[in-house]
């Protein structure tokens, strides 16, 4: 049996609709943290299981039976090594004989803030003795284009990634990779540096805006503080928008991007443009 972690969440769900596919839905275990959010995934045959990432022992209850497991990192920064540490010792206890864990895009060499968890979920795989597969993930397109919307109504796309390259791909391409790796055979003691075909500037992503909505949009460069400060203003949490501004001056360094295709070539298609992405939301 195959458990994914965060099955109903952003990611989660587009892992399943891509497992179902090629694995029989009763060999699927959807671990939810709320099972009322999970009845559409019942209702197609997959076994929902409920354990929340705090509970070690209600997940080894939960991976009862599992060979396999998708452990789709935490949305809680801050708390996620403790959490992968709590669904690692489960793993073991279970008996689950093979790990996936969506990683950071070079998270061993990261300007990112966001990789200290992510190396140490890293580690804590590497001493379980659990064989394990590293997807690496880059960043979300969808993690820019949430700020579309304000920016075709100001005219105006701010960030803090200067002219840093963005090799970004959609949900669903990562999703594809992790069905891909967790559904075959032979991926055991890879690292797979997960990013998009082509790589963007913010100016280039206020340019495709520009040129598809035929509204003017340009892009402006604050520091981190101001742009940490932009996004608390309109509502974000602390915690969130400073995540995000030390992300963006991470890409500015690099960061965000990688040009060896490994995610293309994984899922045997072109990743997402970003030209398309816009398209969709528009």
């Amino acid at each position: 049996m195959i458990a994914i972690t965060g099955a109903t969440g952003q990611l989660g769900h587009l892992v399943i609709e891509q497992l179902l596919k090629t694995v029989p839905a009763k060999q699927i275990v959807a671990i939810v943290r709320n099972p009322a959010k999970a009845q559409a995934l019942s209702q197609q045959g997959i076994v929902v299981r409920q354990a929340d990432y705090t509970d070690e022992a209600a997940f080894a209850a939960a991976l009862s039976g599992v060979d396999k497991l998708l452990l789709i990192s935490s949305s809680e920064v801050g708390q996620r090594a403790t959490q992968h540490q709590n669904v690692i010792n489960a793993a073991k206890t279970a008996g689950v004989k093979f790990i996936a864990y969506t990683s950071l895009l070079h998270a061993d060499t990261s300007p990112l803030g966001l990789h200290v968890e992510h190396v140490a979920t890293e580690k804590a795989l590497a001493a379980s003795g659990i064989p394990y597969a590293l997807l690496r993930n880059g960043w979300y397109t969808e993690n820019y284009l949430a700020s579309a919307p304000p920016a075709l109504e100001h005219g105006v796309f701010i960030g803090a990634a200067g002219e840093g390259k963005i090799a970004s791909a959609t949900r669903a391409d990562y999703a594809a990779a992790a069905a891909k790796v967790i559904a075959e055979e032979g991926h055991a003691g890879k690292v797979y540096e997960l990013a998009g075909d082509h790589g963007w500037t913010l100016s280039e992503l206020a340019a495709e805006l520009s040129k598809q909505s035929g509204k003017p949009v340009t892009y402006q460069n604050l520091s981190e503080a101001d742009f940490a400060a932009a996004l608390k203003s309109v509502g974000l949490p602390a915690g969130l928008a400073d995540m995000l501004a030390d992300s963006d001056v991470g890409a500015s360094k690099g960061g965000l991007f990688d040009d060896g295709h490994t995610l293309s070539k994984l899922i045997g298609r072109a990743t997402t443009p970003l030209a398309q992405s816009i398209k969709a939301i528009l």
